[in-house]
């Protein structure tokens, strides 16, 4: 049995009905060419014949304010395997996604599900994996999945992902006394970091604040739609994009690839918003969770946040793309002068109120921030299970009261995966943003004058 962690503790205490807590990912495969008709079914049937025990996290349920091992582990519960209707077009997946990243995990057992997706265009399967976030973050879940895969092919051996003993599971193993000295130097860490911490608050308020204009701070954010109340419903939206056109646009102007996703976006932001007649005259703020791990330890959260001006009261591309670059690179450059827990403690006392108002909601209209957008380096190499090449990696991620849409990307091979997660009360035909994305990209060649056709990848919206 072990104590929640304040993180864990918070997770939990945010979700209500219309506010489920958890992050996902689907996953597309490709079924082999030789693979027998009973091929899914095979698939199905070795992982629930499979005698391997379910490791932390995912052998955990809650019992008050403490995690513990469920004793009474139930397969069927968490894994599923579901057949879409005929002809099993990608619309109808994305609506079934839709409607399971909607529902609440059940509290009784450890909060996660797993689905086997069966019957998907083009001699494909898929694979929806949701987790609570007070289990594990998004990205390391979908690292959890990547490590239950192969780079091989001819690789028959299936390991269920929630038998894969992921940084968590064995950092719990640690003897206690390892566990409590790391706190301990941790602790020593943040208090020796504090007067450097001081130093930079005192510069962010006597001068950035005051005279830098690239500088972004926690109250600037105008009220837009994206910030309403959510209700349950959830919309999920996905598409692929080839990297090597992000990579060219990237190197004519130069800047960074990030530069560009976080500028595509803002187009596609600013178009969605005028055409719903909703776009504020202040541009606006986006929250860019950026990590600062500096060693491999596995103590602590080691993710800050960067608020990025994202210039759309603009009306050209390159103009919002210089102001983003801008606002972007002031982050940066006040953060390369701290360490980690300099940079934590920082963060803390910067956007501690902002953490605060949208935990308890007391200010709704006044939101540091109108958007999450998360850009995640992912595997570069093919990646297969049991013989099935995975396609396409998609992450769908939380929306909350007054942040009513999440854009969330990984890298896979030469794609940018786009996962949008919306609340489908709050912004209709959100999944529109993904033809706006497409929209932008194209802006961005003909500015740079590349002859490069607007070929999308397989489309899932």
């Amino acid at each position: 049995m072990r104590p929640l962690h304040p993180i864990d503790f918070i997770f939990l205490s945010l979700e209500k009905r219309q506010q489920p807590m958890h992050v996902g990912g689907l996953f597309l495969f490709q079924i082999p060419d030789n693979a027998p008709e009973t091929f899914i079914q095979d698939l199905v049937a070795d992982i629930r014949k499979s005698k391997c025990l379910p490791v932390t996290p995912f052998n955990n349920k809650l019992n008050g304010l403490f995690w513990d091992e469920d004793q009474e582990f139930d397969l069927d519960h968490h894994f599923r395997h579901i057949a879409l209707p005929h002809p099993g077009r990608i619309r109808e997946l994305l609506t079934y996604i839709s409607q399971e990243h909607s529902a609440l995990l059940d509290r009784a057992k450890p909060l996660w599900t797993c689905n086997i997706i069966e019957g998907i265009e083009g001699n494909r399967f898929a694979m929806y994996f949701k987790i609570h976030h007070a289990m594990v973050d998004g990205i390391a879940g979908m690292r959890l999945v990547e490590k239950s895969l192969s780079q091989d092919p001819n690789a028959k051996s299936i390991v269920p992902l929630w038998c894969v003993e992921g940084p968590r599971a064995k950092r719990i193993k640690n003897p206690p006394k390892s566990r409590i000295k790391k706190i301990m130097g941790t602790l020593k860490d943040q208090l020796e970091a504090t007067p450097k911490v001081m130093y930079e608050l005192s510069q962010t308020i006597f001068k950035d604040m005051g005279r830098n204009p690239d500088y972004v701070s926690s109250f600037q954010a105008p009220s837009s739609i994206l910030n309403q109340r959510v209700s349950s419903s959830r919309r999920f939206a996905a598409q692929s994009f080839e990297l090597g056109r992000l990579s060219k646009i990237a190197k004519a102007l130069g800047v960074t690839i990030n530069d560009v996703v976080l500028a595509i976006c803002s187009g596609a932001l600013r178009e969605y918003l005028i055409s719903h007649h909703a776009l504020p005259k202040k541009p606006l703020i986006a929250m860019v969770p950026a990590s600062i791990r500096d060693d491999d330890s596995e103590v602590s959260n080691r993710i800050t946040m960067i608020l990025a001006n994202l210039g759309t009261h603009k009306d050209t591309p390159l103009e919002r793309l210089q102001i983003i670059r801008r606002s972007v690179l002031n982050a940066k450059q006040r953060f390369k002068r701290m360490n980690s827990n300099q940079i934590l403690n920082y963060s803390a006392l910067v956007y501690g109120a902002a953490g605060l108002n949208i935990v308890s909601g007391m200010m709704p209209k006044r939101q540091a921030f109108n958007i999450v957008i998360s850009n995640v380096p992912g595997p570069r190499e093919p990646l297969y299970w049991n013989g099935a090449k995975l396609d396409a990696l998609y992450p769908a991620s939380i929306v909350l009261d007054g942040q009513a849409l999440n854009i969330t990307m990984t890298s896979y091979l030469d794609k940018l995966e786009v996962g949008l997660t919306g609340c489908r009360n709050a912004l209709p035909k959100m999944q529109n943003l993904l033809t706006h994305l497409e929209d932008e990209i194209q802006r961005f060649e003909e500015i740079v004058g590349q002859d490069i056709p607007p070929k999308k990848l397989r489309a899932v919206s």
